[in-house]
């Protein structure tokens, strides 16, 4: 079997259709789409259901997306090996990252890395809860995830190492109505509008503690993309309850940040597949977090 048509096959999955996975993958589409069909005909079975301009995933296809991903990754660890072996210290390591993680500790994670492995490469996918990294991790999307959550026990074939655990704290314009610095009760957040995350999150979890506990507060806006919660914050729409590591870039862009009482904490975790090898990428990226977990200022 030809590793380049699994790559191929991978590519219409990862980008819903033949002309996205050709302009991606820089081939051209009939000799993709000629690639996919030789691999249906070897394997026997049909792995998209193509109808007009559509393409679905078949069952047969989506039982072959894991050991797929399985077989390329592998390839590319012998080929990671081998230029480690020669000194060249290349590759590329795919990390599911939720957001507040993505500010800190990965800006951290990500300088060191780059300093020790300059010819590394990482590749952050996004993620929005521990259930998404935990679904990269078992279809094979991602090697590494580092993500944010109340603490949980893993899925089977997961091994979670814990970097650090962050506070939740407070963000609003200055003054308005709380000052940088001071500490905020539930019950002072009557009357205010509020800025958060979907259910799933520690975020939305806190919010929904507050709310539950009767204080007259409301959900002015519930978005999935944290990153945008900072700048609806800046722009008057409310307050927000963000991990600690937004802290230092909220006060920088102008905005004050409260400590809440009772604090709540998020676990941040660094999570990879248990069974079998990491691609050397992996590997290193892994001893970096470590490291930064052993407090060693690399």
């Amino acid at each position: 079997m030809d590793i380049r048509h699994l790559k191929y096959f991978l590519g219409v999955v990862d980008h819903g259709g033949f002309g996205r996975a050709a302009e991606h993958l820089l081939v051209a589409q009939p000799s993709l789409s000629q690639a996919v069909l030789a691999l249906e005909r070897e394997l026997g079975v049909q792995l998209f259901h193509r109808t007009g301009r559509q393409v679905v995933v078949s069952a047969e296809g989506r039982a072959l997306i894991e050991p797929a991903r399985r077989a390329v990754r592998d390839l590319d660890a012998v080929k990671f090996t081998a230029d480690s072996l020669k000194g060249a210290q290349v590759g590329q390591v795919d990390i599911a990252l939720l957001p507040s993680q993505a500010v800190e500790p990965f800006s951290t994670l990500a300088v060191r890395f780059g300093r020790l492995f300059p010819a590394m490469t990482i590749s952050a996918q996004p993620a929005y809860t521990g259930a998404d990294v935990m679904a990269m991790l078992s279809d094979g999307s991602c090697e590494l995830g580092l993500f944010g959550s109340a603490p949980f026990s893993p899925p089977p074939g997961i091994r979670l190492e814990t970097l650090e655990d962050q506070e939740m704290v407070l963000i609003g314009l200055p003054g308005q109505p709380f000052t940088d610095g001071s500490t905020v009760h539930p019950s002072e957040l009557a009357g205010q509008r509020l800025i958060t995350s979907p259910a799933g999150s520690v975020m939305r979890h806190v919010v929904d503690e507050i709310l539950a506990s009767g204080v007259d507060a409301h959900i002015a806006v519930e978005v999935a993309h944290r990153s945008t919660l900072l700048p609806l914050v800046l722009a008057g729409g409310g307050l927000t309850i963000l991990a600690a590591a937004w802290a230092d870039l909220a006060r920088r862009c102008g905005a004050a940040v409260m400590r809440l009482e009772p604090t709540s904490t998020l676990r941040v975790t660094l999570a990879y597949r248990a069974t079998g090898p990491l691609t050397s990428a992996a590997e290193a990226f892994v001893g970096v977090t470590r490291e930064y977990i052993s407090g060693k200022d690399l």
